[in-house]
């Protein structure tokens, strides 16, 4: 499966963005997905994931409250709604797709076989 992150770009504080992770080759609905996202000079942080019926979700505590993550697998894709965006915030968000089962996810790197390419998101004024 190839994923294709987009969405991302400059905003200011407090602003808002909707991030989307569509997927092409193969049908999305079999893969747990994540986002993670990297800061420059900072390790890869996981953000969320939504299990594969999206009965299961997870949130970094950095976000929680602020960022909502769905999916809708007639279209493929899954969206990462990001609400009062801060500075700290300011990464480049990158999906993964991997054929976890189960009504839990983890944002660990290893469980997730594809990537997309990442899109930018910065937080400035």
């Amino acid at each position: 499966v190839q994923l294709q992150a987009s969405g991302g770009g400059l905003v200011q504080p407090g602003g808002s963005l909707r991030l989307s992770c569509a997927a092409s080759g193969r049908s999305l609905n079999i893969y747990t997905i994540a986002w993670f996202r990297q800061a420059p000079g900072k390790e890869r942080e996981g953000v969320s994931c939504i299990t594969t019926t999206a009965i299961g979700t997870r949130y970094a505590d950095s976000v929680k409250g602020r960022f909502t993550i769905s999916r809708d697998n007639a279209k493929n894709t899954v969206y990462l709604q990001m609400h009062s965006l801060k500075s700290e915030d300011t990464a480049v968000y990158y999906c993964a797709a991997g054929p976890i089962p189960g009504d839990v996810c983890h944002t660990l790197p290893f469980l997730y076989d594809y990537w997309g390419q990442g899109t930018l998101v910065t937080v400035s004024s």
